[in-house]
């Protein structure tokens, strides 16, 4: 039976949250997570890739890391740089970044048709697939060891 005096708390939805909003789950997921485990660990991790003479971004990995995993978020090179080892270099450097905090593992996803293919070369495994759309897609969960 819900309480008479408790005010019931507003829900929205939004495609556009704002930093305030972001923050808010973002810290109270962290502090329940140390509550759990007693680690509050969690930095963000990026390799950029620059545009030699604009000085501007124009790729590279996002993600970060949290007790003992190397989460990738995002992964790209634009086509004029890929096929010449830049793409390798920089998942190593994340790698060892994330070997520096601690980790002992990464988890990644990508598309069928983005780069598994990538991923296997450089040791990751499978972990398992969801189809989406359009038909034929799948998200394919990947993980590899960093020890």
């Amino acid at each position: 039976m819900p309480d008479a005096d408790r005010l019931e708390p507003i829900v929205s939805l939004t495609d556009a949250p704002t930093a305030e909003e972001e923050h808010a789950v973002g810290s109270g997921l962290a502090r329940f997570n140390e509550q759990q485990c007693g680690i509050r660990d969690s930095r963000p991790l990026a390799v950029v890739v620059r545009d030699p003479q604009t000085k501007q971004p124009v790729g590279g990995l996002t993600g970060r890391t949290s007790l003992g995993l190397l989460f990738i978020d995002l992964f790209f090179l634009p086509d004029n740089l890929r096929g010449d080892g830049l793409g390798s270099r920089l998942l190593r450097l994340a790698e060892d970044e994330a070997r520096q905090r601690g980790c002992v593992g990464a988890v990644l996803y990508t598309i069928n048709f983005q780069a598994p293919g990538f991923y296997e070369r450089h040791g990751y495994r499978v972990l398992g697939t969801v189809p989406c759309l359009p038909l034929g897609t799948s998200r394919i969960f990947m993980t590899k060891p960093l020890t």
